[in-house]
């Protein structure tokens, strides 16, 4: 059964690099049915995180009206980018399987080992500056959040 999903996941890979996508295709499975689709439409539709694992999350919380899909598998023809990886977590998917590996991904030039580098660095020694400002004032959006009694939590 698992072979079958991994198979429709790798199908969709397919479609999308012949429809002018990047190389990659991911579905959501649920009590052994697919719940959710998703390709990579990056270029597609302009969308820098509109990788296959995150149009498939965004589908399947759609169809299921929930954002945690605890109970959910995902199928995925590549190892998660750090993004898509941290999408998974974040909506409670149970379990990943995967095809290619990231350095499968970097022969082909999806090459995502600086953004594992720079998760490893000081927030002061990254490429890209952070600096922080009026954090008095934001934290007052925290504390009336805190202070909420009648919350969502995620």
């Amino acid at each position: 059964m698992k072979n079958k999903f991994m198979l429709r996941a790798i199908a969709l890979s397919i479609e999308s690099v012949k429809t002018g996508g990047g190389p990659f295709g991911s579905i959501i499975v649920k009590d052994d049915k697919i719940i959710s689709e998703g390709f990579n439409k990056v270029t597609s539709t302009n969308d820098p995180t509109a990788h296959g694992e995150i149009v498939a999350i965004r589908d399947a919380c759609k169809k299921l009206n929930n954002f945690n899909l605890k109970g959910n598998e995902l199928y995925s023809t590549c190892e998660p980018c750090p993004m898509c990886l941290s999408a998974i977590y974040w909506a409670r998917i149970d379990k990943i399987y995967y095809a290619n590996t990231r350095e499968d991904a970097r022969k082909i030039d999806f090459d995502d080992s600086l953004i594992y580098s720079e998760f490893k660095k000081n927030i002061n020694e990254r490429k890209i500056p952070m600096i922080q400002m009026l954090r008095n004032e934001a934290l007052k959006a925290f504390e009336l959040w805190d202070k909420k009694t009648d919350k969502v939590k995620y």
